[in-house]
């Protein structure tokens, strides 16, 4: 069972999000929290798999009770953001915290059962072009902050990334461009669960949470 913890500062949101994930089967509804720091406590007790988090609450919002529960190396849970705005600031801030994915109020029941499964297997929920929106934003705000001389030298070399087979290399290069794995399946010539196995390699070994932000480590240390 997929244990997940609800946030939201209406009890009806958290309501008709317990009747749909609960229906699923294979998840359970272990809490519910209604400002950010009721969050951040919940978390720490109870530490689900997943946590849905609204970002709008009174006391503290969403993306500081994430920044904060990422933090925090005795809770190893997830954190989606669900949300009614689909703003930029709102994405780029809430992957920023540290969450492995973004969703909207609007979904339906079936995107949102998929997206806790999804983030609770281990990877991030984002559409490929809404990854590519994230890497480029991330690499853009890299060389604006560098000076002129440096923008193209590589940063240190990341924790992990010498343990990187050249395959797992090869993959890592790939994920930065937000490839698939299907995508990525066809440019090796290798199959979908082979990618999603070097994919996880490269996870592990560089400590990412998701592909995201392997993308974004694979750019700062200029392994992309």
């Amino acid at each position: 069972m997929i244990r997940v913890l609800l946030v939201d500062d209406h009890a009806v949101m958290r309501s008709g999000f317990r009747t749909i994930l609960e229906a699923g089967g294979d998840i359970e509804v272990v809490g519910e929290a209604g400002t950010g720091a009721a969050a951040v406590a919940a978390a720490s007790a109870l530490r689900p798999d997943v946590i849905c988090m609204d970002v709008q609450m009174p006391d503290m919002d969403g993306l500081e009770a994430t920044r904060r529960i990422v933090a925090d190396p005795g809770v190893a849970s997830a954190v989606i953001v669900v949300t009614t705005f689909d703003r930029d600031d709102y994405l780029f801030a809430a992957l920023q915290a540290g969450a492995s994915g973004f969703l909207l109020k609007n979904a339906g029941a079936a995107e949102l059962l998929a997206a806790v499964r999804v983030v609770a297997g281990g990877d991030a929920l984002l559409a490929p072009e809404v990854t590519r929106r994230v890497i480029e934003r991330f690499a853009d705000a890299r060389s604006d902050a560098a000076p002129p001389a440096a923008r193209t030298e590589p940063g240190p070399v990341a924790p992990g990334a010498d343990s990187l087979t050249d395959r797992e290399a090869e993959v890592l290069r790939l994920v930065a461009q937000a490839r698939s794995n299907a995508e990525i399946a066809l440019e090796l010539f290798i199959g979908e669960a082979t990618v999603k196995t070097h994919v996880s390699n490269v996870l592990q070994k560089l400590g990412a949470r998701d592909r995201v932000h392997a993308a974004v480590l694979a750019l700062r240390h200029g392994l992309a």
